[in-house]
């Protein structure tokens, strides 16, 4: 296990007379850059002039101002826009205006760990990513807390790249909650397996599923969609807060029964074999390639599912069933 670092262990002062980009508006581009804006670092945001944060940002009270302006006039540049994009961008707007002992940093080790973005050597490369959605980042850091973040330093040329990521991570709020050490490559093939096998490819397949089985079997697609999703916050919100022991505690003697006798027919050896199959994808670039020319070639596979599956009954159930319910979709800060 990596070790865990605290506010103690990092110091603001290494950045106070550096200059921040922060490369994207977006979930976690507003709260890194409004985070280390209030903890006091000079810090501006990198967009596009069409960008349709551009105004938001200002709004915000930030420096806005061009990528490649930013890039030009920064010393540690925090890329934070899609990873599909960051490779390009890179080479037309931010490579041109590293200066030596610069540093580029990242949210999310795709691009690094599997070739799309080659920094110069004389530059250092570290990652700071929370685990969270930027809004919670945001949340949080206000309330006077943060959510833990992952560290990862690929090139420390100035000998000094932990303790920049380590004050970067204190800047937006990590080290109050804890910072764990990694590397490009760890963080990169347990992001992408977690989210293909588990957190989205595997829970949502899972969801629709359940409820075609009790649609198909003649139940109310209401009943199916309050059963097979619109419960599952109340569980993954009792996981979240204890781990599964404490799930299972807190619901009924017969629903923690019906899980340890049935949950491992349906995670069958078969379906454990699929996952050590999509971790090889992962580790070998063959997910990263295919997802590079799905790219590529403007995404034809991809938005032919994602129209697919908004086309199915759950989705129309649920938009339906969720005006009825006020509290239900408030949109976040």
């Amino acid at each position: 296990m990596g070790k865990i670092y605290y506010d103690k262990d990092a110091d603001l002062k290494i950045l106070k007379k550096k200059t921040i980009a922060i490369v994207g508006y977006g979930s976690q581009g507003h709260a890194h850059a409004r985070n280390l804006h209030d903890s006091g670092m000079k810090v501006m945001v990198g967009l596009r002039k069409e960008s349709a944060f551009w105004k938001r940002a200002q709004k915000d009270g930030l420096k806005v101002m061009t990528v490649p302006e930013a890039s030009k006039a920064a010393d540690i540049i925090m890329i934070l826009i899609p990873d599909d994009k960051q490779r390009a961008m890179y080479e037309s707007d931010i490579k041109p205006h590293l200066k030596k002992g610069n540093a580029i940093a990242f949210g999310h080790g795709f691009n690094i760990h599997f070739g799309q973005v080659v920094p110069p050597d004389n530059v250092d490369v570290f990652m700071v990513a929370p685990k969270g959605p930027g809004h919670l980042v945001r949340r949080t850091y206000e309330q006077g807390a943060g959510v833990p973040c992952l560290l990862a330093i690929q090139q420390d040329v100035t000998k000094n790249a932990k303790k920049i990521a380590l004050a970067y991570a204190k800047a937006i709020g990590g080290t109050r909650a804890g910072v764990l050490e990694t590397t490009f490559k760890e963080e990169t093939e347990t992001d992408l397996f977690g989210e293909q096998a588990v957190l989205c490819g595997g829970v949502t397949e899972l969801i629709r599923a359940g409820f075609d089985t009790l649609v198909e079997a003649g139940y109310s697609p209401d009943l199916a969609y309050f059963e097979c999703l619109h419960e599952l916050k109340l569980i993954v919100d009792l996981i979240y807060e204890g781990g599964i022991g404490n799930m299972r505690y807190s619901i009924s003697t017969t629903a923690a029964y019906g899980d340890v006798t049935r949950g491992r027919r349906l995670i069958t050896e078969d379906t454990r074999k699929e996952m050590k199959k999509i971790l090889y994808e992962i580790q070998s670039g063959s997910f990263a390639r295919e997802f590079i020319l799905e790219n590529q070639a403007n995404r034809p596979v991809f938005n032919a599912l994602l129209k697919r599956d908004s086309e199915h009954m759950i989705e129309k159930v649920g938009d339906r069933l969720r005006k009825m319910m006020p509290f239900v979709g408030k949109k976040l800060k």
